[in-house]
């Protein structure tokens, strides 16, 4: 399955644009929180307001929101690692806004009303996972430590590329 965007949103305006999509469709929800990242990666206010509406009734914790300063703060090419075509070498600059995701990597069953998508990163090793959870209809963000954690560096930081 991939999920394929025209733009990446930069304001909150243009990404409450893309809710008027219907999140009955997990994956979906998932490429919306690879995008509010970005959006937080610019301001952590406006992404942080991104990343509630996907996490239904439930929002960030205070702890939540330091470790995503610390995790995405000083790494904006870190959202942009999930697109397709974006590697270190051209510094994560995607080809175009798709994410695909990968089949179940793990033989763990999730518990019912919850979801696992895994996902690859052009700086990883490995599939990054997220977990969603459903209410009524909808699919929301769980839980993503994952999708947050350290990449390789882009070329034109890497002193060594």
């Amino acid at each position: 399955m991939k999920i394929t965007l025209n733009a990446l949103p930069d304001t909150l305006e243009e990404f409450k644009l893309l809710l008027k999509e219907d999140f009955s469709l997990p994956e979906y929800t998932c490429a919306l929180l690879i995008c509010a990242f970005n959006v937080f990666c610019k301001d952590n206010i406006v992404g942080t307001e991104a990343i509630n509406l996907l996490k239904g009734p439930e929002k960030l914790s205070n702890h939540a929101i330091g470790l995503l300063k610390d995790c995405l703060n000083d790494k904006p090419h870190l959202p942009l690692s999930f697109f397709k075509g974006a590697t270190p070498q051209n510094n994560y600059t995607p080809r175009e806004y798709t994410i695909e995701f990968l089949p179940e990597q793990s033989s763990q069953a999730c518990e019912e009303g919850y979801m696992r998508l895994w996902l690859s990163s052009g700086g990883a090793d490995s599939p990054r996972q997220v977990k969603l959870r459903k209410k009524g209809d909808e699919w929301f963000i769980w839980e993503y430590p994952s999708l947050i954690m350290g990449i390789r560096k882009p070329a034109k930081e890497d002193v060594w590329a």
